[in-house]
């Protein structure tokens, strides 16, 4: 029997663009059994700025996973592409961009991604769903050279050195 304590917790934020997605994920992954905590925006404007909305969902990611509970991110845009970028200045995030089930798995097994960003624009409800259900259920790998690599990012991003 599956728990909600087995599934990761869900921060969720988008722009106007993902708007429709964002409603659909909240609702589908709740009836999954995560716990979705919806970062905004409340309402539509065609003329928001999706930084600040991304941005507290990556932060909260990171705050969850500091806590030692089991957090990742999703953000939401037309492309992904700034919510990618916005959520990735947030110290402690590995924002990927998905743009289908192989480069979602292997954000997570590679390079242990905690936030995916997914364009609302570039995929049917159907598909963008499967492609973001398919980065949460993929576990690390925690193979060493991926654990490696991972650490060098962690270490220039820490320090302003780059290992080489």
């Amino acid at each position: 029997m599956t728990t909600s304590s087995d599934f990761p917790r869900v921060h969720i934020a988008t722009d106007h663009a993902g708007m429709e997605l964002s409603a659909h994920l909240v609702a589908h992954l709740t009836a999954k059994g995560y716990t979705v905590v919806d970062h905004g925006p409340e309402v539509y404007d065609a003329l928001d700025d999706y930084p600040s909305f991304c941005i507290h969902a990556a932060l909260a990611v990171v705050a969850d996973q500091a806590a030692g509970i089991h957090a990742l991110g999703i953000v939401l845009g037309g492309s992904g592409n700034g919510e990618q970028i916005a959520a990735n200045k947030v110290k402690g995030v590995r924002a990927a961009l998905a743009w289908n089930l192989s480069t979602a798995t292997l954000a997570r097994e590679h390079n242990d991604a905690n936030v995916v960003a997914v364009g609302g624009r570039q995929h049917s409800v159907d598909e963008a769903t499967e492609i973001i259900e398919a980065f949460l259920q993929e576990p690390f790998s925690n193979d060493e050279r991926h654990v490696r690599r991972i650490g060098k990012i962690a270490a220039y991003e820490n320090t302003g050195e780059v290992i080489a």
